[in-house]
């Protein structure tokens, strides 16, 4: 029997051999090439960008406990076929898209019969992959355990990184990482090893010479499959797919990923551009995934306020809270964030009190928790009432019924499939009750604005609290905001914590170290940084009259800015910008235009920018005085600006400044 199945293999590839040529899929505007080839028995891939290397051969495969599928290969057949879909959406950059991909699906045998289908779907700019895994016949196993990839990015010599190192489990602040929230290094070489040794943490950008860059990440990523990381660079291989790290999540669960067969793996996705507008462009994380359920309601996105950034624990208490919901109210602003210890602090009883003080006055609440009680040391209550299905059962059902519209999890430090799974049972169970959900001290969002339509945003990078800790990261806030529009944003909405308007890190405003960014650079990240539910780190002395003195009160023009700004984008426009230097944005609201500039140096920019959307038109233009001796940062201005015929604009962003035009 053993000789027949031999003989039958033989002959398969024999019979195929014919198939086994390299093939090709190109995107629908022909820029866009991936070739799949079976060299020396093993799959590979390479991407081409008009004409140009954007990944160099590089390898694809799994290993599997049924079978190793990254050696002994042989392809059998191939199939090209178009991919077409129209979907809406109300929480990313856009709110209508047209996806067209060219997808080309190739099936591989390794030498005990053992099969697996790659399909790489391309779109102008953007590759997808992803593994399909048949029921074998043989044995017919109906699961399988993943234990590694072979699948690798091998980028051509001279690149340059902009990366995110991964960081060893149960490490930080009481043993919750990895979260997503360490240093970006930027125009690094490929070579330059990780600051942990663990890889760098999805999105990962780079810059080819002479002129692409690319974005690599993944999307798809739920409760049946764990999240990854890519590895270090390796010469002969480039970076490879890396699973987690076994000592994530305290020890609990495994580091492989645990399919039913059949099974599709999630997909990797690549964006590529002479330019930096397909980055920041994308949309790449949705239009490969499908909503998982049916929202139980229609969510809104909006605003909120939120007093623990700079008046920390102590202000959560009832009369705090009362302060930060009239702020809210009397600014136009949705909701009002309680953050941790409100269970001790202000009690279940008061809490419900609060949540109808709130509806009394227009706003609703969102409630802070930890997500559970045995994956780190992190103190902060309300603890475990998250992490199991009798516990969200109860609390969501509590919190349904005292108004309660939303609710944000603390402290997930694992991409490990039993936690991916503890974020989809949340959302899940969350959706039941008509609550949306952010996730603080998490991994990245992997689609999940599509897959799961009450979900909102995740922090997932060095975020405002680091403004308000630390002095080194409130100076570096510049280089932070320019950063995450190329990359970590680009992908997934951002939770950053706030367009912080107190120019002190302080409730007096006056102690403590200071704000290095103008008004109008925090006011413009309230359109560079894309969520469906932002923050207005506002404080209620910001709604003191204003003297230019440093008590706290901010010009009229700037609260009647933050009133009316949106959260929901139409269209988003790449118009200028270098990752971790500067960015400027536009983003349709309606019929109405926002462009948004923020400079992260220490240095004057005059820019001429291209919008044709404005073209002829007079807009409102918010901008920063030039520096006078002995400020830090410079003062706001509100003036006319008329766009010329031709769509430009002559404008300047000044060192830690800021411009919108509207």
């Amino acid at each position: 029997m053993r000789r027949l199945q031999s003989i039958i293999i033989l002959l398969t590839c024999w019979a195929t051999a014919i198939v086994a040529q390299p093939v090709s899929v190109q995107s629908p505007d022909g820029k866009l090439v991936v070739t799949v080839s079976n060299d020396n028995q093993c799959a590979w891939y390479e991407v081409n960008y008009n004409g140009t290397p954007a990944v160099l051969r590089s390898g694809l495969g799994l290993k599997t406990n049924i079978g190793d599928l990254t050696e002994g290969l042989t392809m059998t057949s191939h199939h090209i076929s178009q991919v077409t879909d129209c979907y809406e959406m109300d929480r990313v950059k856009a709110s209508h898209i047209n996806y067209e991909a060219n997808r080309l699906e190739v099936d591989f045998v390794n030498p005990k019969g053992l099969c697996m289908t790659v399909v790489f779907q391309v779109s102008d700019n953007n590759v997808a992959l992803c593994y399909r895994l048949p029921r074998p016949e043989t044995n017919n196993p109906k699961c399988a355990i993943i234990h590694k990839e072979a699948t690798a990015f091998r980028l051509p010599d001279g690149t340059t990184t902009f990366l995110s190192p991964q960081i060893n489990p149960m490490t930080g602040w009481e043993r919750t990482k990895p979260s997503y929230e360490e240093d970006y290094e930027v125009e690094q070489p490929m070579t330059k090893a990780s600051k942990f040794g663990e890889g760098y943490t999805f999105p990962c950008l780079f810059k080819e010479a002479p002129s692409l860059w690319l974005l690599i990440s993944e999307t798809g990523v739920g409760g049946g499959y764990c999240a990854s990381h890519l590895s270090d660079y390796h010469p002969n291989e480039g970076y490879t797919v890396a699973y987690p790290m076994e000592g994530e999540n305290n020890g609990m669960g495994s580091a492989f990923a645990a399919v039913s067969l059949p099974a599709q793996t999630p997909w990797r996705t690549i964006t590529v551009g002479e330019t930096l507008a397909p980055i920041v462009e994308t949309t790449v994380a949705y239009d490969v995934v499908k909503p998982l359920y049916e929202p139980s309601k229609k969510y809104e996105g909006g605003r909120y306020t939120w007093s623990w950034l700079i008046w920390q624990d102590q202000s959560i208490n009832y009369d705090d809270q009362v302060r930060f919901i009239d702020l809210a109210s009397q600014m136009g602003i949705e909701y009002c964030l309680v953050d941790n210890w409100w269970d001790a602090q202000i009690g279940r009883e008061r809490m419900a009190e609060l949540s109808r003080y709130a509806q009394s006055k227009g706003v609703r609440l969102m409630l802070w928790y930890n997500s559970n009680g045995y994956s780190n040391d992190a103190p902060q209550t309300p603890r475990d009432c998250m992490s199991t299905a009798i516990a969200r059962e109860r609390e969501m059902r509590w919190l349904s019924n005292i108004g309660v519209v939303g609710i944000k999890v603390d402290f997930l430090g694992s991409d490990k499939q039993e936690t991916m799974r503890l974020y989809e049972d949340i959302l899940s169970d969350a959706n039941r009750y008509g609550l949306q959900v952010i996730f603080h001290g998490c991994t990245i969002p992997r689609g999940w604005e599509r897959m799961y339509p009450n979900y909102v945003a995740s922090e997932a990078a060095l975020a405002s609290e680091n403004v308000m800790f630390d002095e080194r990261h409130a100076r570096a806030e510049g280089f932070e905001l320019t950063m995450h529009p190329f990359c970590r944003n680009a992908l997934g909405a951002f939770d950053w914590g706030g367009v912080i308007m107190n120019r002190h890190m302080s409730p007096d405003n006056q102690s403590r170290h200071q704000r290095y960014t103008s008004d109008v650079f925090e006011m413009a990240t309230g359109i560079t940084n894309q969520t469906f539910v932002q923050c207005i780190a506002m404080q209620p002395n910001n709604l003191l009259p204003y003297t230019g003195k440093n008590d706290g009160g901010i010009p009229q023009f700037e609260r009647d800015f933050i009133r009316q700004l949106p959260t929901q984008w139409d269209e988003t426009r790449f118009i200028d910008g270098y990752p971790s230097r500067y960015v400027v944005l536009a983003r349709r609201h309606g019929n109405d235009w926002y462009v948004a500039g923020l400079n992260g140096t220490d240095r004057a920019m005059t820019l001429t920018i291209d919008l044709p959307m404005l073209a002829g038109q007079t807009v409102s233009y918010y901008t920063d005085n030039a520096k006078r001796k002995g400020e830090t940062v410079p003062t706001s201005v509100l003036k006319q600006l008329k766009i010329g015929r031709d769509g430009k604009a002559k404008v300047t962003l000044q060192p830690m400044g800021g411009i919108i035009l509207k």
